[in-house]
Order: C-alpha cells, then sequence, then structure tokens
C-alpha cells in the first residue's frame, strides 16, 4: 500500500517548491497538470489541488470564500519521519527562510522521538519528526 494525501492550495506550484526544498523531496513523474503537483517517495505521494479540484472533488459547497481569513482550525496533518534528529533540526532551521512557520519547535517526545511542528507558506500544519533524541537534548 502507498498513500497518497493531497491539500487543496491557492500557489500549487509555491508548495511543490517548499515542500521540495524543505524536505529535498523530488517532483511526482508524470502527475503534473494544470490543477495538480506532486512529490513522492516510494512510500507515499504529498500532492497540491488548484482550488478547480473543488468543483472536480464535489466539494465547491466547501470551498473556503477567498473574501474571508481562512479558518485557523486544524483537522489533520501529516508527518514527514526523517532519517535522524541532526535533519529534524535542519528543517526547522530552513522553514522560515521558505516562507513557512514553525509552531513549535523541536522537542522531546515522551514516546522517544525529536519532533517539530511546522506550518507551509498557506498555513497547511505538518509534523517532522526522527526516532531518538539528541545528547544535548536529553
Amino acid at each position: 500500500m502507498k498513500l497518497w494525501f493531497n491539500l487543496l492550495c491557492q500557489d500549487i506550484d509555491a508548495q511543490l517548491q517548499f515542500y521540495q526544498a524543505l524536505l529535498q523531496l523530488p517532483e511526482a513523474p508524470g502527475t503534473r497538470s494544470a490543477i495538480y503537483r506532486a512529490v513522492e517517495t516510494e512510500h507515499f505521494q504529498l500532492g497540491f489541488n488548484a482550488p478547480e479540484a473543488y468543483a472536480l472533488l464535489g466539494l465547491a459547497d466547501r470551498q473556503p470564500d477567498a473574501a474571508l481569513p481562512p479558518p485557523r482550525s486544524v483537522t489533520g496533518y501529516a508527518t514527514f519521519m526523517l532519517d535522524t534528529p541532526d535533519a529534524v533540526e535542519t528543517a526547522s532551521v530552513k522553514v522560515t527562510a521558505l516562507g513557512g512557520k514553525i509552531i513549535k519547535p523541536p522537542y522531546a517526545t515522551y514516546y522517544g522521538q525529536w519532533q517539530a511542528v511546522l506550518a507551509d507558506p498557506e498555513d497547511n500544519v505538518f509534523r517532522i519528526s526522527a526516532v531518538g533524541v539528541p545528547r544535548h537534548a536529553a
């Protein structure tokens, strides 16, 4: 099984560039269209749908009103499991330079991971995590 997770976005090219730069993920070959971009590994695909996808998916009645600020609630998020705690540190430093935000800087979880909670340039929340805790945090 392979997970495909999609975000409905305002600027699919900017979102593609953000995730490629932050996590060094390649663009998914053959998936690019007028309303879709994606990054991909052998285990997952993270897709970015343009606003036109709301109608295509039968979700026009759920499309946010462009005249109103987006809601601040979070109903789901992705977690990217990185190889090392140092990779979590590196991505956390890089995220703001790429237009994202640090919501919660790297911290030790109760389940033995080094993790940060971030947001992309369109304020979609996600986590980066790695098994293990750096010595300085132990």
